[in-house]
């Protein structure tokens, strides 16, 4: 009879677990279902998906291998760029699924996170809110609703995956269960590398809540011998796991510098760098409990950080830092999760800098994490001898779930597209040079030229050295019929960056555009030569010697072109009037009816198509 109610009670418990899951999903899924209809950003969505040659090259052998191979973005993710290449297979370039998969990720992760914690401490409602507030708070915006924060939802789905096959393996420490932690491990590391602090994360609980450290050798309290490891012994546990994370940083480190994605010291000091990581601190647990003001890009204050904020930032972390010491044994739950939000926090604090940033919500998805924790346990026990604690305490944070639900849902809202995105971060940040770049270039796609001429008017305004805003500028200049202005522009641009492949291209159309053809060539060949992979300006220099009559260069470059962006319509009808030219008709009606495949209502590709087949029909008829 004792087993029966035993396993009804399970059951009873695990039927309760069901539901708190089914909650948070249904919760999450009303702030976040909006997604569905967002389109990609200008922000790194190119670089991650639309203009991704591996990603639209689908989960291919030569997709596959171009996910290890190669690191668009600066960051070596093959597992992230695998989970892009399904999207792709199933959704194309329909930003709705690619949306609805992150969404995915991120309820997996809440379900995930509750199981985990309430596993190690079989704290229901504690845990149930930590994944609450992990689930619903709106810092976390940014790493759902953006398309390129896959990287962060997946590595974080390998990270609780982690954390599980880890108390299993506590359970029963066998090879296999060890080898488990480490694959998932390396899996997680291969989807973002700022999973680097994990078996730092995992000396924590043992820690608590897992109560594996023995300080004492000798025996404990009731004189029997602690079978608990000891800190040694548990630290040369994760030798592999650190092993793994010592490659994982050399590799972003080598990947990073060589696409020049770290700044280098001379632009912002170590002694900069650090004062703003201070200050980042102190600034993430600030929009914690008060979550406004948020926005895809925190311009870096650069010199211009007041110097009494790192020394109030620096005193304030060391003030709760001694008090969680001090706190160690009466409320274990405080060190642990503190030093898991300063110690997850550090590979993204800024110090080894990458990007212009001062600081990022996305940095903060698994940090907070820890400050959650605190929350979860110290607030009951804060309130312990008040009389209506539960009601009390339910009644809080239902409310302040309530209120975040609310907000979170807002905060999707500006996510919908580049122009409202963009905006937004201009009405809560100032100076913010790269967002007015940014919005510039969502107006000039939608047409409104003017518009983007007055904001990448104002990004020069912030910082008369952005090469980039002087190309864009040059081209919406184009778009005016300013040639002369837009060539001047490309110029400035290229003096500022002279490997600046874009811009080399650009001024190449510009010369063009005043009959300067052979000036014309030697910029796209200086584009080519700075990036042989640079689809268009093979395209634009075979139009040109085309034009010169070089018909048999221009017929290898638009193949380039080919090669490189297969599914360009264009190009293909390029190509095939090239062919057509050097009398290989057959070639070019292959090429014209496969620019009416990829884009039926192509007017140039049908004429030229009907063109060569009257000139096979005349040919066959002689």
């Amino acid at each position: 009879m004792p087993n029966e109610n035993t396993k009804k009670e399970a059951l009873y418990r695990i039927r309760f677990d069901a539901i708190v899951c089914l909650l948070l999903a249904i919760a999450t899924l009303a702030v976040y279902w909006q997604v569905r209809n967002h389109g990609f950003v200008s922000c790194d969505d190119p670089v991650y998906v639309t203009n991704n040659p591996c990603v639209r090259s689908g989960l291919t052998p030569q997709g596959i291998r171009c996910a290890f191979t190669r690191s668009p973005g600066g960051l070596w993710i093959p597992m992230t760029w695998l989970s892009l290449m399904v999207d792709h297979g199933l959704f194309g370039l329909s930003p709705g699924g690619y949306h609805l998969t992150n969404l995915l990720f991120h309820i997996v992760n809440i379900i995930l996170l509750f199981v985990l914690l309430k596993r190690m401490t079989n704290a229901l409602w504690k845990t149930a809110f930590v994944a609450a507030l992990f689930a619903l708070h709106p810092i976390h915006v940014e790493s759902v609703a953006w398309v390129t924060e896959r990287k962060d939802v997946l590595c974080t789905l390998f990270f609780m995956l982690t954390l599980l096959a880890y108390t299993r393996y506590v359970k029963r420490p066998d090879i296999k269960s060890y080898v488990l932690v480490f694959f998932l491990f390396a899996l997680g590391l291969m989807a973002k590398p700022m999973l680097v602090t994990l078996p730092f994360v995992l000396l924590l609980l043992d820690y608590w809540p897992l109560g594996r450290f023995r300080f004492n050798p000798t025996a404990n309290a009731r004189g029997h011998e602690d079978s608990r490891p000891a800190i040694a012994y548990l630290v040369i546990e994760k030798l592999p796991l650190l092993f793994l994370s010592a490659a994982a940083s050399v590799v972003t480190f080598c990947v990073q510098r060589s696409a020049g994605a770290i700044a280098p010291v001379e632009d912002i000091s170590l002694g900069l760098r650090i004062s703003n990581a201070l200050v980042s601190y102190v600034t993430y647990i600030g929009k914690m409990f008060w979550p406004h003001r948020l926005a895809v890009l925190y311009p870096h204050p650069g010199n211009s950080l007041p110097s009494w904020q790192p020394v109030l930032a620096c005193l304030l972390l060391l003030c709760v830092s001694i008090l969680a010491v001090r706190r160690i044994h009466k409320s274990p739950y405080f060190l642990v999760g503190w030093l898991w939000y300063v110690g997850t926090l550090v590979p993204v604090s800024g110090i080894s800098q990458a990007g212009n940033q001062a600081m990022a919500d996305r940095f903060t998805y698994i940090p907070l994490i820890g400050l959650f924790i605190i929350i979860a346990w110290g607030v009951p026990d804060l309130f312990s001898r008040w009389r209506h604690k539960q009601i009390g305490l339910a009644t809080m944070g239902v409310s302040l779930l309530f209120i975040f639900m609310l907000t979170t849902w807002l905060q999707a809202r500006y996510w919908a597209n580049s122009i409202i995105l963009y905006g937004h971060t201009l009405d809560v940040t100032s100076d913010n040079q790269i967002a007015q770049f940014g919005l510039g270039a969502a107006l000039s796609k939608q047409g409104r030229t003017a518009d983007a001429i007055t904001h990448y008017y104002e990004a020069l305004r912030l910082n008369p050295y952005y090469a980039k805003a002087h190309n864009n500028l040059g081209l919406a200049l184009a778009k005016q019929g300013r040639t002369a202005d837009a060539i001047t522009h490309y110029y400035e641009a290229l003096r500022l960056d002279p490997h600046y492949a874009e811009a080399h291209n650009n001024l190449a159309n510009g010369l063009v555009s005043m009959g300067k053809e052979d000036e014309a060539i030697a910029q796209y060949s200086e584009a080519l030569r700075l990036n042989p992979r640079y689809a268009k300006a093979h395209n634009n220099l075979a139009n040109v010697l085309l034009s010169q009559g070089k018909i048999d260069q221009a017929i290898f470059h638009y193949s380039e072109a080919l090669r490189l962006a297969p599914h360009n319509a264009k190009i293909h009808t390029n190509l095939g009037t090239a062919l057509l030219r050097s009398g290989k008709i057959n070639e070019a009606i292959f090429h014209f009816r496969e620019a009416l495949r990829i884009r039926p209502v192509f007017p140039e590709a049908y004429y030229s198509l009907k063109k060569a087949l009257a000139e096979k029909a005349k040919e066959q008829r002689h």
